[in-house]
C-alpha cells in the first residue's frame, strides 16, 4: 500500500484530502505541527509528502521544512499543497519550481482539485490513474 503524509495545520482541509485519498487507496496519515514532522519521518518514510507552506507560528514553515526534510531524505518526493499564493505575490506554479531554491516534486494550489492530486500521485507513483466518472 502507498503511504502518504499530510503535513498541514487546517485540520478540515487535511481531513478532507484524506478521505478523498484514502477511497483512491492510499493510506494517510496526518501532522498538523510542522516541528514533529522530523522525528516522525525517521520513524516512518511515507511514499510522499503533502506539505502546507503556511503555519500559524511562521507563514513559510513548509518551505523551510521542505529543505530540512530534502536534506534529510533526498529520495522523499514533496509535494507542496498551498493557498500562499493567495497570502504572498510569490508566483509558485509546479512548472516554474527552481528544485535549487525549493526541492518539491510539485505545487498545487489550494483549494485543492483532488481529482489532480490523485492523478499528480498516480503518475508520480507509477501507479495507473483511475478512470473518474467526471472525466472525459
Amino acid at each position: 500500500m502507498t503511504n502518504l503524509l499530510i503535513v498541514d495545520d487546517d485540520e478540515d482541509f487535511a481531513g478532507a484530502a484524506r478521505m478523498m485519498l484514502q477511497a483512491r487507496g492510499f493510506e494517510v496519515a496526518m501532522e498538523y505541527d510542522p516541528a514533529r514532522i522530523l522525528p516522525r519521518l525517521d520513524q516512518l518514510l511515507p511514499d510522499v509528502l503533502l506539505l502546507d507552506v503556511m503555519f500559524p507560528e511562521n507563514p513559510m514553515a513548509g518551505i523551510e521544512l521542505a529543505h530540512e526534510v530534502h536534506q534529510r531524505y533526498p529520495q522523499l518526493p514533496i509535494l507542496i499543497l498551498s493557498a500562499v499564493n493567495q497570502a504572498f505575490p510569490l508566483g509558485f506554479q509546479g512548472d516554474r519550481i527552481d528544485p535549487a531554491a525549493l526541492p518539491v516534486v510539485d505545487f498545487l494550489e489550494k483549494p485543492v482539485d483532488f481529482r489532480l492530486l490523485c492523478d499528480k500521485l498516480d503518475r508520480l507513483l507509477h501507479r495507473p490513474t483511475i478512470a473518474t466518472e467526471h472525466s472525459s
